[in-house]
């Protein structure tokens, strides 16, 4: 199945964490997306940010992320994303260097910004793809809520 394929049929989990099988497909509709935002965005305005795993198959995890606070900078080692941006807007920063650079266990790199980067502004409907490796942090003004279907595809 290629990715495309298995990014659409994921694409719309209202339930906890599936891990899809075999020739199974979810559907869900953007009703019950929503739903499921506005099920995790009061942990999101508490904590900062919210959200989990929707589905896994393969090489592909399907996530909701809800932010209101800025992330910090980060640099997936073995993984792309797709976000799609579902509510709000953010400044989406790309490239660069990661400021105060931390490696963790994981591969992942971790840090508290990013300096030389692309900066633009991504809202409801966008679709971005950060390939692994590439350095990207969010920046979310002050009093939104972002939230994006974001799906992390490992890489080979």
């Amino acid at each position: 199945m290629n990715i495309a394929v298995t990014i659409l049929a994921a694409l719309a989990v209202a339930a906890p964490t599936v891990l899809l099988t075999g020739d199974k497909a979810l559907v869900v509709s953007a009703r019950q997306v929503q739903a499921q935002i506005a099920e995790a965005a009061p942990l999101a305005k508490e904590k900062g940010s919210s959200g989990g795993t929707l589905a896994k198959f393969g090489n592909l995890a399907l996530n909701l992320s809800l932010r209101t606070v800025s992330g910090g900078a980060e640099i997936h080692a073995h993984y792309d994303d797709l976000m799609i941006v579902q509510q709000g807007s953010a400044t989406l920063i790309t490239g660069g260097t990661v400021i105060d650079a931390k490696l963790g266990d994981n591969g992942e790199t971790h840090g508290s910004g990013i300096k030389d980067g692309v900066t633009q502004t991504i809202g409801v409907g966008d679709y971005v793809i950060v390939p692994a490796g590439v350095p990207h942090q969010l920046l979310i003004p002050p009093g939104t809520t972002y939230a994006a279907l974001v799906a992390k595809v490992k890489e080979p």
